[in-house]
């Protein structure tokens, strides 16, 4: 099975050394193509994979072809390469706002497609993708998808219409995130405690917390009452987040967020 990629940025860099890691493809037998010619030799040199200028060239080669060019660029990507996709072809899309309905239109005619929502943790193996194909994707040619998706992280199929709460969940949320360590660790250094280690401290923090929610099965706010003891110093902190309106400023944050998606 030969994968194909149309922009080697970081994303599909992460997702070809996944694969390549898991040895579910072999380096030669993936191809990528990218119009800058710094992004072609970057995967050259750190995956050993074959790399073009020629969009048509890694459409025509592969087998399951990846769509990863940023989501304005889809349209004229597609117009270029759709006579080069062929009946038996997959394509694996990862741009937010680009439906499964406005694809197939793109390309005019039946065409196998999953669309996906994958995050930047794939870059350690830790990504979340959700996965939803359209009706031309046998479940063989589905579970095919799956494994490649699953070779950098955790993947989940999900229903089309929570593809715009995915972007506001999974996608976009390492943003939050990385904006609370900042936040935590501006505090800690305020309090004296060297950059460098408060940064180590706020990360590590975050990284055992979200831990413990996915391996203990516990709810969140059980695990939070567990560290909250009666007039502690936990209890305290909790009661400034809450004032300060702090989950109501996430939720606000990831509603607008999934609008914008909703809308591209």
């Amino acid at each position: 099975m030969k994968l194909g990629f149309i922009g080697t940025g970081n994303m599909a860099g992460a997702i070809m050394g996944g694969i390549i890691k898991k040895g579910l493809v072999r380096p030669e037998e993936i191809i990528g193509s990218d119009i800058l010619e710094a992004g072609r030799e970057r995967v050259k040199k750190e995956y050993g994979i074959h790399v073009t200028a020629d969009n048509r060239e890694a459409a025509s080669a592969s087998d399951v072809l990846f769509l990863s060019v940023k989501p304005q660029f889809y349209a004229q990507t597609i117009e270029e390469i759709k006579d080069c996709i062929r009946d038996d072809q997959m394509i694996i899309t990862i741009a937010p706002g680009k439906t499964l309905a406005w694809l197939e239109e793109q390309f005019g005619r039946p065409v196998k497609i999953v669309r996906t929502m994958p995050n930047t943790p794939a870059l350690v193996g830790e990504g979340m993708t959700a996965a939803c194909p359209n009706r031309y994707v046998t479940e063989e040619e589905k579970q095919y998808a799956l494994e490649i998706l699953g070779a950098f992280g955790k993947v989940e199929v999900v229903p089309e219409h929570l593809i715009d709460a995915v972007v506001a969940v999974s996608g976009s949320s390492p943003a939050y995130v990385f904006l609370f360590i900042e936040a935590m660790a501006d505090a800690a250094v305020a309090e004296g405690m060297p950059r460098a280690q408060a940064y180590q401290f706020a990360a590590q923090a975050v990284y055992g917390s979200a831990k413990m929610v996915l391996e203990t099965g516990k709810h969140p706010g059980e695990l939070k009452d567990m560290v909250c003891s009666p007039a502690g110093t936990t209890i305290e902190a909790v009661r400034v987040l809450e004032k300060e309106g702090f989950r109501s400023a996430v939720i606000e944050a990831m509603k607008a967020c999934a609008d914008v998606s909703r809308n591209l």
